[in-house]
């Protein structure tokens, strides 16, 4: 093990304007399915462009997948086919030992946290290997030792009696997950280690993966509790209670909303039916509403994501961390398709929205788009070139 004793830290000192929230700020794919040693800087919004193949999609499922494992859930529901994620020509070792790896960096209140995470997919999916380090200095690593025990062996800093502390932790989560219930948080170095593990499950948890399926959004939908699902199916119920909750928020989507459909658009309406259910309506402003039941598929993906760019935490089914004030929170939406079946006055005015909401630091958005010569050049947009 690299891990060593640490030395007090300094008091933090940041610069004028420099952003606190936990966030996301690099992407690396070591050897992930087609992307072998990539690395991709994350802004407040950031567009993976390129053809059919050239690996957009998996980028952002390799995002998804760090934020689900950040939030504690075992390797086998985050990759259910964990083989589709072996770059294609890995051949495996003289006992048959195939994977990937994946990692990221948090920046946030503890400066810039690097997490890196090894995966064996075959001949069983376990974690190998896990490295949380910051300004240099390996705070916690993993080791499989002994591959007939579920176990990897950790080491992280303690810097009281005995330097390093040495524990084995189970080979099916992410330990970086496991550290506040392991790591007593009594000396510097401790504490260290917590607040740099801290700021990377916080930056991971909070990400909403939305792909929003226009054939389930055109029914009526029961009412419930009023979190946007990542397929946007209950959209209409999502509306009944965002429109009475924040009338500001809801005059800005209203005024996205009327920049990308057809006809004047007064307002975006919720109806409750005889049945319980409840619809999603355009309100013309004549005396005349028109469900969104009627609309293309192209405004109603475009509706759907400019709900979630103007929402938060608080109205969408994400897992964002209850212990962190509102104000230190940012939310990443991953937008696989971000330009489907929009038109170009439609995905120009999302776009916009996004980078306007990016600016303000509480939203982040990860896209993926065909074409990037139409959103080369926006401000506040990072596009990433890819090629197959």
């Amino acid at each position: 093990m690299s891990v060593t004793s640490l030395p007090t830290p300094p008091p933090a000192r940041f610069p004028e304007g420099y952003d606190v929230r936990a966030r996301i700020t690099e992407l690396r794919l070591s050897a992930f399915a087609g992307h072998r040693r990539a690395s991709f800087p994350l802004g407040a919004v950031t567009l993976f462009a390129g053809p059919s193949g050239s690996g957009k999609s998996t980028a952002l499922a390799a995002y998804e997948a760090l934020a689900r494992l950040g939030g504690g859930a075992p390797l086998a529901e985050v990759f259910p086919d964990p083989s589709a994620w072996v770059p294609d020509r890995a051949r495996p070792d003289a006992e048959g030992r195939r994977g990937f790896r994946i990692g990221c960096t948090a920046d946030g209140a503890g400066g810039p946290v690097q997490l890196d995470v090894a995966v064996q997919a075959e001949p069983r999916l376990r974690v190998v290997g896990e490295r949380l380090s910051a300004g240099g200095v390996v705070l916690l690593e993993t080791a499989l030792r002994d591959p007939g025990r579920p176990t990897v062996q950790a080491a992280w800093h303690t810097a009281g009696a005995a330097p390093v502390t040495r524990a084995p932790l189970p080979d099916d989560v992410l330990g970086t997950t496991l550290l506040p219930l392991r790591v007593a948080g009594k000396t510097d170095g401790q504490r260290r280690v917590l607040a740099a593990a801290e700021q990377m499950v916080v930056a991971l948890r909070s990400v909403f993966p939305c792909d929003p399926a226009p054939a389930r959004m055109r029914l009526p939908v029961p009412t419930g509790s009023g979190r946007l699902l990542p397929g946007c199916d209950n959209l209409a119920d999502v509306l009944s209670r965002t429109r009475t909750e924040c009338g500001r928020r809801h005059a800005q989507l209203v005024e996205v909303v009327r920049a990308g459909c057809a006809g004047p658009v007064t307002d975006l309406a919720a109806e409750r039916l005889r049945d319980g259910t409840v619809r999603a309506l355009l309100d013309r402003g004549d005396g005349h509403r028109t469900e969104l039941a009627r609309l293309g598929e192209g405004e109603l993906r475009y509706v759907a994501l400019a709900l979630v760019l103007l929402t938060g935490p608080g109205v969408l089914e994400v897992d964002a961390p209850g212990e962190v004030p509102d104000a230190l929170r940012t939310l990443t939406v991953l937008a696989d398709g971000f330009d489907r079946c929009l038109d170009p006055g439609q995905r120009s005015q999302l776009l916009a929205t996004a980078a306007r909401m990016g600016e303000r630091g509480h939203i982040r958005c990860a896209g993926a788009i065909s074409d990037p010569g139409w959103a080369a050049g926006t401000p506040g947009v990072t596009v990433v070139h890819l090629r197959p």
